[in-house]
């Protein structure tokens, strides 16, 4: 009996350890002046890019100068700005859109200690999906008390189609919805820049607090690895792409000229970091992972 014992436990031993498909739930504190800024994991897209960038030659070269393949995991990154009066997101991920590989958002802001319904203001950048897709499901609002804020030129180019309808619509029929200044302040520390190119009302937000700034600055930028390098290259989902790039390269000059820190929900999350010109490119700095909730650089 006690051989028949030990070659069980003995056969228990040697199989592999069970170990979760997913990884942790995603999020990443830190605090810019006096407000904390949460990035949240929506979960990410797997997109072939070099079929949706503009020059695909291009494109498979700098992804193999990164080690990397044709079908990248993009990151899908949401923001959370907690000013101590007021609880913003910025763009609500894509929920449902890419089935399991999305829609963590709800998931990850528990994790970080928020309730939806704590959220007062959702800031969209535009309407495509993977930025608005996170709020509401079923037609059921995933953030009962929030104002939606938008530039009325997305409302007015989206909001005949049925996927913006079932997401950003149930706000809209509640009367949730704000549409932007031209530009200026939003809510206090919060602004508004229009960055045209992308979508009709492409908006870009810049936080500010005791002299520290973050930009968060949407879909300027989709795939870190080749558009830095090569800003001219725009993808598919821009509407006016030549508009795109030149509001891409502008952004591009500002940031790396005034160090703000950016927030790109396309970039491996948590997607937060600075850039830094190189000749005629630039490059990513990635904000260092820090154990303890520590203060973003100014």
């Amino acid at each position: 009996m006690k051989r028949i014992i030990a070659a069980a436990l003995l056969a228990v031993a040697a199989q592999a350890p069970l170990q979760a498909a997913e990884q942790a739930p995603g999020f990443y504190r830190a605090t810019l002046g006096d407000f904390k800024v949460t990035a949240l994991s929506d979960g990410v897209a797997q997109r072939d890019v070099t079929t949706i960038l503009s020059d695909a030659e291009t494109a498979r070269k700098e992804l193999r100068a990164n080690h990397l393949h044709d079908t990248l995991p993009l990151s899908i990154n949401v923001y959370l700005v907690d000013t101590g009066k007021q609880r913003v997101l910025v763009d609500t991920g894509a929920g449902e859109l890419f089935g399991a590989s999305s829609g963590h958002l709800l998931a990850n802001l528990a994790a970080a200690g928020y309730k939806p319904e704590q959220i007062d203001a959702v800031l969209l950048t535009h309407i495509h999906g993977d930025h608005s897709g996170g709020l509401s499901i079923g037609g059921k609002r995933l953030f009962p008390n929030a104002l939606v804020y938008v530039d009325r030129r997305e409302v007015a180019h989206w909001m005949n189609q049925p996927a913006p309808k079932a997401t950003v619509g149930p706000y809209a029929d509640a009367g949730r919805i704000n549409y932007l200044p031209e530009s200026g302040e939003v809510l206090p520390g919060i602004s508004a820049r229009p960055v045209p190119g992308h979508t009709p009302g492409h908006t870009a937000y810049l936080v500010e607090s005791k002299g520290h700034r973050m930009l968060f600055w949407g879909d300027t930028v989709h795939v870190a690895e080749v558009q830095l390098a090569h800003p001219a290259i725009t993808i598919a989902y821009d509407s006016e792409q030549p508009q795109a790039a030149a509001e891409r390269r502008k952004l591009f000059e500002e940031a790396a000229a005034s160090g703000v820190l950016v927030a790109s929900p396309h970039f491996s999350f948590p997607g937060m970091g600075h850039l830094r010109k190189d000749g005629d490119a630039f490059r990513w700095v990635p904000v260092a992972y820090n154990d303890q909730v520590t203060e973003l650089a100014p």
